[in-house]
């Protein structure tokens, strides 16, 4: 794991914010470049976008190092300079969207509005972070057995933070009459299982768009919850064909 000396926020956090203090650090290796710069972030960026597109195209067994350098028209040691292998690359892009998905209820924004709401919007919201993410926001759930046992423990702890406050507002919001459910925990993996299935199915150039998955998938997972007054949808219903 990194020094807790490092001080850059994680992605999709703001510095200082609930969600950056909350979220558990994603574990990883002493990293090789010891004095990045703007210039090499631009280079390892460049690096980790090669590897999303060929560990989604390919999987993770199928993908390596000299195809990421190939992709780049670099060499393997180029590669080697800014990441240890292939696992810290996939890691990397998988924490990401961990992180963007599972604090989606840490902001402060919605507080003032009442539970059910709250819930509403973050489980929009973490629809949306799953879509915003593809691919490398999939790779957790075809390929799991590619983690570190201390990835995989990161990972679920940050899994618990998210889970803990959602039930707690589930658990509100049903004392305040506003939704009806038995079980709060299975109510809320249920309702966060519809993005979990998104890898089997969405393609970015299918019938509907990014917006309407979202708009569509929310209600949805409104309706498991037990939402007693949904909004209007935003817009025309599309027709009932496959995506």
């Amino acid at each position: 794991m990194n020094p807790p000396a490092r001080t850059r926020s994680r992605p999709g956090t703001r510095p200082g914010s609930p969600a950056a203090q909350a979220a558990p650090s994603r574990p990883q290796r002493q990293p090789r470049q010891r004095a990045p710069t703007a210039g090499t972030d631009l280079k390892r960026e460049r690096i980790l976008r090669a590897a999303e597109q060929l560990f989604h195209t390919q999987g993770y067994e199928r993908t390596t190092l000299d195809q990421v350098a190939a992709a780049l028209g670099v060499s393997k040691p180029y590669v080697y300079y800014y990441f240890h292998g292939k696992q810290e690359l996939f890691e990397r892009l998988s924490w990401t969207p961990t992180v963007a998905c599972f604090t989606v209820l840490d902001g402060d924004e919605d507080h003032h509005l009442p539970a059910h709401q709250q819930v509403q919007r973050g489980l929009q919201r973490l629809i949306a972070n799953t879509l915003a993410h593809y691919p490398a926001a999939f790779f957790a759930y075809r390929e799991p057995q590619a983690y570190r046992p201390e990835y995989q423990a990161a990972q679920k702890a940050l899994a618990r933070h998210f889970y803990d406050k959602l039930c707690a507002l589930l658990l509100r919001a049903r004392a305040e009459g506003t939704l009806v459910f038995e079980e709060a925990r299975i109510t809320a993996l249920a309702a966060c299982s519809l993005p979990g299935f998104l890898y089997s199915w969405y393609r970015p150039d299918g019938r509907l768009s990014q917006d309407d998955i979202v708009r569509v998938l929310s209600q949805l997972a409104w309706r498991v919850i037990g939402l007693q007054e949904q909004p209007a949808p935003a817009g025309p219903t599309p027709k009932e064909t496959p995506p």
